[in-house]
């Protein structure tokens, strides 16, 4: 065999082959090109998944009904102090005098000559509380709480460090005052009822003294306390007059003054008074809206970049005529197409407030008519794009709704209102407890279980339901699983209800050696959910909400008191930005229209894929088969070649005839 094919005939064949293989090999082209084509819609719909994503998310926004309340509000003295509103706040003008800022009670100890002198060891239980005619009130709502003083930490910056790495709600520091060093404790919180009471157990078994040991940090400042510590700073509430009415707050930022409004105080001004000015932000509303517009029509430019045909240069787009952009394009105007039926907004179409279709498709925002629609007070334009149900009453609020909740006008009928799971006494609670005697309380409260150990002492009936409160409040497994209880009394009875409502909630003293003393013979109640109807259907009740059935299917509302029997109507609409977000997020989750599309492209181009490799492995058969016939051509062209050199050279050989 030749080594260079064309050798023995003087054909070029490695050209011939490629020539011939070429004209097979066009399959391939074809598939590259149909591949090339579905690479280029794959791409398309990539950007218009990109483009149909980026206005659902002006869309969500705008269907939140909280995003067109927004208000504002001013304080004409801002040294003052500063102002912030949401959405709950009512419009309006206070007149405020800032008396008093709340402050937080400071102690400090006697002098030591330097920080690292011993203080002692053992150990200090923080009670917050308020001092009132000489008597300590525990605060229900902070838990009792302590350090521990190893030797190791006896000196008075180890106990300073001590105390701040535990976290527990006080801070403490070192100050010189020139004489010595003094530890100043600090409440970390503000106002009356956040006073100190220092209790210490000192490993010098004296517990009160003054002169040595951890006792020397002992503070109490009722009637017959041991105060070893001097008080700097006394608690303080702020205090303030609102529109003439007396306010006593403990921290200096008040938020539940004025519904809704949040007042931070900067400094008092005794005589004084300054205007808090509460209005609607529509500038929020008229952004949102024209930001919505201009999302939509980017994606309508982008939908129509992608399915256009150039009539003048006769040439299609991606994916002009393509039935899946045909069916998003459907979709989309059918939801701004249809009207609504409002919840007492008085709007049912976009262009009640400006935003009109354009002859390309695209939408145009009059801004003067929806500057207008905002300020008429008897239009509600977040009916037109959110979902929003309206009540009668204030008890009644709504909470969310579903795709199956219809717009339109609901009777409600209450027949059972929610209750909390609680614990009664049945007589009056003894007031001394004694350590190891009836300290102990078992209990269950919404399904969690735990003990509670009360601090020996003689109580009133009043301080004893702080200290149970703030027990069970503070006990880890409580805490833990985010429940809570209150603990009041009334003529000495003692009663634990539950923070929650609902079938869920309960509060029960199961055992412990302080049950009977304290609660005599319990009588438990577990809570019940609210009940009744929406729209004549009977609702699902969970705590204090209410999800309707039938046409009210996924309405929830909350109700939160008042009385059993016909309880108004609830007017829901659900608007055209909701309407829009779910299509959308239908039109992008998983097995969508889109996505069957994109898997309809891959297999496709996975097909192409296969089909290239098979023309590919034909090909190289192809191409052997036609070199080895080329080869043998070649060798026949060589031998015959040689044959015949051969005979010419004999035949020349051979003596002339003539000669």
């Amino acid at each position: 065999m030749l080594a260079t094919p064309g050798i023995g005939s003087g054909l070029d064949i490695n050209s011939i082959v490629d020539q011939l293989m070429a004209v097979e090999s066009r399959p391939l082209n074809v598939l590259a090109s149909k591949e090339a084509k579905q690479q280029s819609q794959l791409s398309a719909f990539g950007s218009l998944k990109g483009a149909l994503s980026s206005f659902q998310t002006n869309a969500h926004t705008l269907s939140n009904s909280t995003n067109f309340s927004a208000v504002k509000a001013s304080f004409s003295d801002d040294s003052i102090a500063s102002v912030s509103a949401t959405s709950a706040a009512v419009a309006g003008s206070f007149s405020v005098e800032v008396q008093d800022l709340a402050q937080a009670q400071k102690v400090k100890s006697g002098n030591f000559a330097s920080s690292t002198d011993t203080v002692g060891s053992g150990s200090l239980t923080i009670q917050f509380g308020t001092y009132s005619g000489g008597a300590f009130t525990l605060n229900p709502e902070k838990v009792a709480q302590s350090v521990t003083i190893s030797s190791g930490q006896s000196s008075l910056s180890g106990v300073r460090d001590a105390i701040n790495d535990a976290d527990i709600g006080i801070s403490a520091s070192i100050v010189n005052d020139g004489s010595g060093n003094r530890l100043v404790v600090a409440s970390k919180d503000t106002g009356l009822s956040n006073a100190l009471k220092i209790t210490v157990t000192d490993d010098d078994l004296d517990n009160t003294d003054n002169v040595s040991g951890l006792s020397r940090l002992a503070f109490d400042a009722s009637t017959g306390g041991t105060m070893n510590l001097t008080e700097t700073v006394a608690a303080k509430n702020a205090a303030l007059v609102i529109d003439g009415i007396n306010i006593s707050k403990s921290s200096n930022t008040i938020s539940d003054a004025i519904e809704g409004v949040t007042l931070d105080l900067k400094k008092a001004d005794i005589g004084n008074t300054s205007t808090l000015t509460v209005a609607r932000d529509t500038s929020k509303v008229q952004a949102s809206i024209k930001s919505f517009v201009s999302a939509f029509n980017d994606l309508n430019n982008t939908i129509s970049n992608l399915s256009r045909f150039d009539s003048e240069n006769n040439r299609a787009s991606v994916l002009t005529g393509d039935s899946t952009v045909r069916s998003v394009q459907s979709q989309l105007r059918g939801v701004f197409n249809t009207p609504l039926s409002t919840a007492g907004g008085g709007l049912t179409t976009l262009s009640d407030i400006g935003i009109t279709f354009q002859k390309d498709g695209t939408l145009q925002l009059d801004s003067s008519k929806l500057g207008e629609v905002l300020s008429d007070t008897t239009k509600d334009v977040s009916t037109l794009f959110a979902a929003i149900a309206k009540t009668n009453d204030s008890l009644v609020s709504f909470v969310d709704s579903s795709l199956e909740t219809q717009n339109g006008s609901y009777a409600l009928n209450i027949t059972q209102l929610a209750t909390q799971g609680k614990t009664d006494g049945s007589s009056a609670a003894v007031l001394t407890i004694n350590a190891g005697s009836n300290d102990v309380l078992n209990f269950d409260v919404d399904g969690i279980s735990a003990s509670i150990t009360l601090a020996a002492a003689t109580y009133t009936a009043d301080s004893l339901s702080a200290e149970i409160q703030s027990k069970i409040n503070g006990a880890t497994a409580i805490k833990d699983a985010g429940v809570s209880v209150s603990v009041t009394q009334s003529t000495g009875i003692l009663s634990i209800t539950s923070d929650s409502y609902g079938s869920d909630s309960t509060a029960s003293v199961t055992s412990g050696t302080g049950l009977t003393d304290l609660f005599g013979t319990p009588v438990d109640a577990d809570g019940v959910d609210v009940a009744g109807t929406i729209g004549g259907a009977t609702a699902t009740g969970s705590g204090q909400t209410l999800t309707g059935a039938g046409g009210s299917s996924g309405l929830v509302l909350e109700i939160t008191g008042g009385a059993v029997g016909d309880r108004g109507s609830v007017d829901f609409a659900r608007g055209f930005a909701v309407k829009l977000d779910k299509l959308i997020e239908s039109m992008l989750e998983n097995d969508s229209l889109i996505d069957s599309r994109i898997d309809g492209i891959n297999s496709t181009i996975k097909d192409i894929g296969n089909q290239r490799e098979s023309i590919g492995r034909r090909l190289e058969s192809t191409e052997s088969r036609i070199r080895a016939q080329f080869t043998s051509l070649d060798i026949l062209v060589a031998s015959m070649t040689q044959t015949s050199n051969f005979l010419q050279q004999q035949l020349a050989s051979l003596p002339k005839i003539g000669s």
